[in-house]
C-alpha cells in the first residue's frame, strides 16, 4: 500500500514541477527536454503501478490514463515546435497532477474502507461477547 501512495505522490510532484517550469522558464528548448524527461518518468512509474495493482480497477484505470497522457507528451515534445510544446507540456502536466490526486484519493479511500471494515468487525465481536 505504501508503494502505491509513494508512486502517486512522485508522479504528482514531478508533474507539478513541470507545470511550474513550463509556466516560468523562458528557454523553450529546456521546457521541451524537461517535458520529455518527466514524461518518460511518469510513464514508467504509472506503467509499474498499473501492472502491480492490475486487480484494483480504480488504480488500474488512473494509471493507464496517466500512461497515455505521458506517452502523448513524449511524442508531442519530440514532434511539435517548441512554442507548441510549452502549451502541450503545461496541459499534459496539469492533467497528470489531477490524475495523481485521483490516484491518491482512491488509495486513501481503499485504505479507509479496510480500516472501517476492521472496526465494524471488532465491534460486532465485542457486542456478541457482551451478549453471551
Amino acid at each position: 500500500m505504501l508503494t502505491r501512495y509513494i508512486s502517486w505522490l512522485a508522479i504528482g510532484l514531478a508533474a507539478a514541477f513541470l507545470v511550474v517550469a513550463s509556466a516560468s522558464f523562458t528557454s523553450l528548448g529546456a521546457i521541451a527536454w524537461l517535458a520529455f524527461g518527466i514524461s518518460v518518468g511518469t510513464l514508467a512509474v504509472s506503467a509499474a503501478v498499473a501492472y502491480r495493482y492490475r486487480n484494483h480497477l480504480p488504480t488500474l484505470v488512473t494509471a493507464i490514463v496517466i500512461a497515455v497522457v505521458s506517452a502523448w507528451t513524449i511524442v508531442a515534445s519530440l514532434v511539435f515546435s517548441q512554442a507548441t510544446v510549452q502549451n502541450l507540456a503545461l496541459a499534459g502536466s496539469l492533467a497528470i497532477v489531477g490524475l495523481a490526486v485521483v490516484g491518491l484519493t482512491t488509495h486513501e479511500l481503499s485504505s479507509e474502507r479496510v480500516t472501517h471494515s476492521l472496526e465494524v468487525s471488532d465491534s460486532r465481536e465485542t457486542n456478541l461477547a457482551a451478549a453471551a
